[in-house]
C-alpha cells in the first residue's frame, strides 16, 4: 500500500516530529533509524500492519548472540511474554541517575550491562530476547498528542496466535479479560481495555490517553550488522526537559522549546 504521510515523526505533527529530530540517541543509531521508518497505526493502515507488514518468521541463527542467549535461559519459557516483560522491567534498576553520566544506545547487550530505564533502549532489549526465543516482536511507540513530552515506546509479541502489546519498561502485559492479546490497534481503539489495565500497580503509562496514537517499526536481531549502534551522552535538549521533570514541570507541564508552534 501507499505508506506516503504515515512514515516517520512527520505522521504525528509538528510538535513530536521536532522532539524525535532532537531524540537523545546518535543521528545515524539504530534507534534514530527505527523513529524514521515507523509507520503509524490508524484506519488507513491497521490492515496492512497487521497482515504484511511484519514477516512472522524467525531468521535468528542460534549462537550468534550468545550473551541474549545465556539470559533467556534463566527466563522461564512457560510464562512468555510476562518473563521477558519483567527481566526488561529490572533493567532500571541499575540505571545512571546523574544527567552528566547517562548513556543512551549501544547493542542490547550494552544496555543489559550498563542497565536502562529509558524505554526506547528498554524495548529493544524486550523485542531480541523475544525474536531469539522464537517469537515475533517489533517496537511500538505511543503518544498523547495532546501533552507535551509524552511518548513511550514498548513492544507488541506474535504469541497465541496474535498480536499483543508488552510494556517492557514497566512488564505489563495487555490482555483481553479472557486472557488473550490484547493489541496496540484494540488498546488504540478501546479506553475501557486500557483503562482495566491501570489497576496494575505498575502500570504507569497504562491510560487511555497515552494509547491516543501509535507508531510502528519493524526491527530483526539478526539484522544488527546493518545498524550503527553509537553509545551518546545526554544532549542539551533533552537535559532541559529532564532538568525540568527533576523540578516537577513548575508551571506544568508543556512545550519548552516552542515545538508545538508552525513558526519555529
Amino acid at each position: 500500500m501507499d505508506l506516503s504521510g504515515y512514515i516517520g515523526p512527520a505522521a504525528f505533527g509538528v510538535a513530536y516530529c521536532r522532539m524525535l529530530e532532537n531524540d537523545v540517541h546518535a543521528p545515524g543509531s539504530v534507534d534514530r533509524v527505527l523513529t524514521e521508518n515507523m509507520v503509524r497505526l490508524c484506519a488507513e493502515t491497521a490492515e496492512y500492519l497487521y497482515s504484511r507488514f511484519t514477516p512472522l518468521e524467525i531468521r535468528y541463527q542460534p549462537g550468534s548472540r550468545p550473551k541474549l542467549e545465556r539470559i533467556l535461559e534463566q527466563i522461564p519459557y512457560e510464562s512468555f511474554p510476562a518473563s521477558i516483560a519483567e527481566f526488561t522491567s529490572r533493567l532500571g534498576t541499575g540505571a545512571e541517575r546523574s544527567l552528566s553520566k547517562m548513556l543512551f544506545g549501544g547493542t542490547e547487550e550494552e544496555i543489559v550491562e550498563g542497565g536502562s530505564d529509558w524505554c526506547t533502549d528498554v524495548a529493544r532489549v524486550a523485542c531480541v530476547l523475544s525474536q531469539i526465543a522464537g517469537f515475533p516482536a517489533r517496537i511500538v511507540y505511543l503518544f498523547n498528542l495532546e501533552q507535551a513530552y509524552s511518548g513511550h515506546v514498548i513492544i507488541e509479541v506474535y504469541y497465541h496466535g496474535k498480536w499483543g502489546a508488552v510494556d517492557s519498561s514497566t512488564g505489563v502485559v495487555y490482555k483481553h479479560d479472557d486472557g488473550t492479546p490484547a493489541s496496540v490497534w484494540e488498546l488504540v481503539n478501546n479506553r475501557e481495555l486500557v483503562a482495566n489495565h491501570g489497576r496494575d500497580p505498575r502500570a504507569a503509562y497504562t491510560t487511555p490517553e497515552q494509547f491516543q496514537a501509535a507508531g510502528i517499526a519493524n526491527y530483526f536481531c539478526w539484522e544488527y550488522e546493518n545498524f550503527d549502534y553509537t553509545v551518546s551522552p545526554l544532549n542539551a535538549y533533552y537535559r532541559s526537559i529532564l532538568e525540568m521533570s527533576d523540578k516537577g514541570w513548575p508551571g506544568g507541564l508543556r512545550w519548552l522549546h516552542g515545538e508545538d508552534s508552525e513558526g519555529a
